[in-house]
């Protein structure tokens, strides 16, 4: 999966003017909001496509800010392919020693329970496609929502499916660090 270098999601808008001078001529009407609606779906479709995280720059954000961003998208890039690969060692350097996390079962996960989890292969991940990705920057700190479609196994235990999750980075001398991870199983 590749996650692009722009600062945050967006949703498109269209704004589509008269296509005609008679589009309020009747069945002309019909033929205006068909079009209108066609423009829409065109400028929408990249948006359901798969694998595809849209990412643009949202008005108003400093070139400072624009760039944490694009930091902490490319370190959810690392630690999806750190999942995949179960690496511990992304682990070790990028969980805070304060870390928790939330499972979808309720159940709280330190940094020393997550590494163990990797490094024994308690946890496997085959397959992780990330999508609707936003990240919002709050001084030296940045929260991460997302989708993530995965399959994998925990314990022998197939934990295959839709979740949302949120993941918050600190930034502590100079480096940025996850504190909390928290994940939801969705339909």
């Amino acid at each position: 999966m590749n996650f692009p270098r722009n600062s945050c999601i967006q949703s498109g808008v269209l704004v589509c003017e008269q296509i005609s001078p008679l589009a309020d001529c009747g069945g002309l009407v019909v033929i205006n909001n068909c079009w209108v609606l066609l423009c829409c779906l065109f400028v929408a479709l990249p948006a359901f496509s798969a694998q595809h995280v849209a990412v643009h720059p949202r008005p108003g954000f400093s070139a400072a800010e624009q760039e944490i961003i694009r930091q902490i998208v490319d370190m959810e890039r690392q630690s999806k392919e750190a999942s995949l690969r179960r690496d511990s060692d992304f682990s070790l350097h990028s969980l805070a020693d304060d870390y928790v996390a939330i499972t979808p079962l309720g159940q709280v996960t330190t940094k020393q329970e997550t590494i163990s989890a990797r490094r024994s292969g308690q946890l496997r991940y085959e397959a992780m496609n990330i999508t609707d990705m936003v990240v919002r920057v709050y001084g030296d700190t940045a929260v991460v929502t997302a989708r993530a479609d995965v399959k994998g196994h925990q314990l022998g235990e197939d934990f295959s499916g839709p979740y949302r999750y949120t993941r918050v980075w600190v930034r502590r001398n100079g480096q940025w660090q996850i504190v909390s991870y928290q994940a939801t199983v969705t339909q």
